[in-house]
């Protein structure tokens, strides 16, 4: 029998932000290149998925010209 007192709440779900690689770094500056790895990027057309944090958002304002960014909540 469960008892209603002591039943864990959901975890509220995280705003997250999806982004996929459009564009190479090859060429770029070294800074770009690590900013691409950091957010798990390296290759064209690799998508990933993270929490929606102003340190990711300053990092894809870094690199917007190479990645397409989707909303999510």
């Amino acid at each position: 029998m469960s008892d209603p007192v002591n039943v864990p709440e959901k975890a509220p779900e995280k705003a997250t932000v999806r982004f996929t690689q459009i564009a190479s770094g090859l060429g770029r500056k070294k800074d770009q290149i690590q900013t691409l790895a950091g957010l798990g990027l390296g290759k064209l057309r690799r998508t990933r998925e993270l929490e929606d944090t102003p340190a990711v958002r300053g990092m894809l304002r870094k690199v917007a010209h190479l990645v397409r960014v989707e909303e999510r909540s």
